[in-house]
């Protein structure tokens, strides 16, 4: 099988249950009461239940959870986390209730936002999950977002990729990912496009360069793709900034 992700409702009503794959179950709202092999648990927001292959577990609740499905073989493992894999192996051994690391509670409510039907996404993000949840806790500085900043800056007319940052950063790019994910809200690209158009807003109050020359400063192929870009992010047009500079000045 591959990775499957899932958002799930559980209610009051008690089943058992058990499954011939591996589940991890991160709450995201309400709690889900858990009983693993015996274990009682509970898996609330910042909370993760680790379910082995055959594991019996009952539960019931109010919870609202982000599941992944996952492959019990460890060929699907040991391409995933790489070199990683043999935490992955002893996180997923046994039955458990943890708590999430700093970090992995953004890329969780992020996850439960997006299309988790696509194949591609869930695949990357159930590695994600799961070398996150395997990795040693760590005390990670800042990003170093003065210097992504001025990367921007210097590049804005060009094509950015993310593996750009991560090399500033000195991170791997699903490192960078769920670090942007906590410590701004956002993905890296969102990041970038959002500097990028904190830099067209200035062009287009401080110069008086035509809205085309903007779009090509900051990085975008086309003055319409530019204008659909603002409106979406600040449902305003180039000729709107501009009108309410100069109202402004004029005041």
């Amino acid at each position: 099988m591959t990775p499957v992700l899932s958002i799930r409702r559980y209610d009051a009503e008690v089943r058992v249950h058990d499954h011939d794959h591996t589940q991890l179950v991160f709450g995201l709202r309400g709690g889900l009461r858990l009983e693993l092999d015996g274990h009682g648990g509970c898996v609330g927001e910042r909370q993760a239940a680790v379910i082995p292959p055959a594991c019996r577990h009952v539960y019931a609740g109010d919870g609202l959870c982000l599941v992944a499905d996952l492959p019990a073989d460890a060929i699907w493992l040991g391409a995933a986390l790489g070199p990683e894999a043999d935490a992955g192996h002893r996180l997923l051994d046994q039955p458990r209730v943890l708590s999430l690391p700093a970090g992995l509670d953004g890329l969780v409510r992020w996850l439960s936002t997006q299309p988790l039907h696509d194949s591609t996404l869930g695949s990357h993000a159930a590695a994600l999950l799961l070398s996150g949840l395997s990795r040693p806790a760590e005390a990670p500085g800042a990003l170093p977002l003065a210097a992504i900043d001025a990367h921007i800056d210097r590049c804005a007319a060009r094509p950015l990729q993310v593996a750009d940052l991560a090399r500033l950063a000195g991170l791997s790019v699903s490192r960078l990912h769920q670090r942007f994910l906590t410590e701004t809200g956002l993905t890296p690209m969102d990041y970038v496009r959002r500097h990028r158009l904190a830099l067209a807003i200035d062009l287009l109050q401080q110069t008086t360069l035509a809205v085309g020359e903007v779009a090509a400063r900051v990085g975008y192929a086309s003055q319409s793709a530019f204008t659909a870009a603002l409106v979406r992010a600040h449902g305003l047009t180039p000729r709107d900034i501009r009108r309410r500079e100069s109202a402004g000045k004029r005041q």
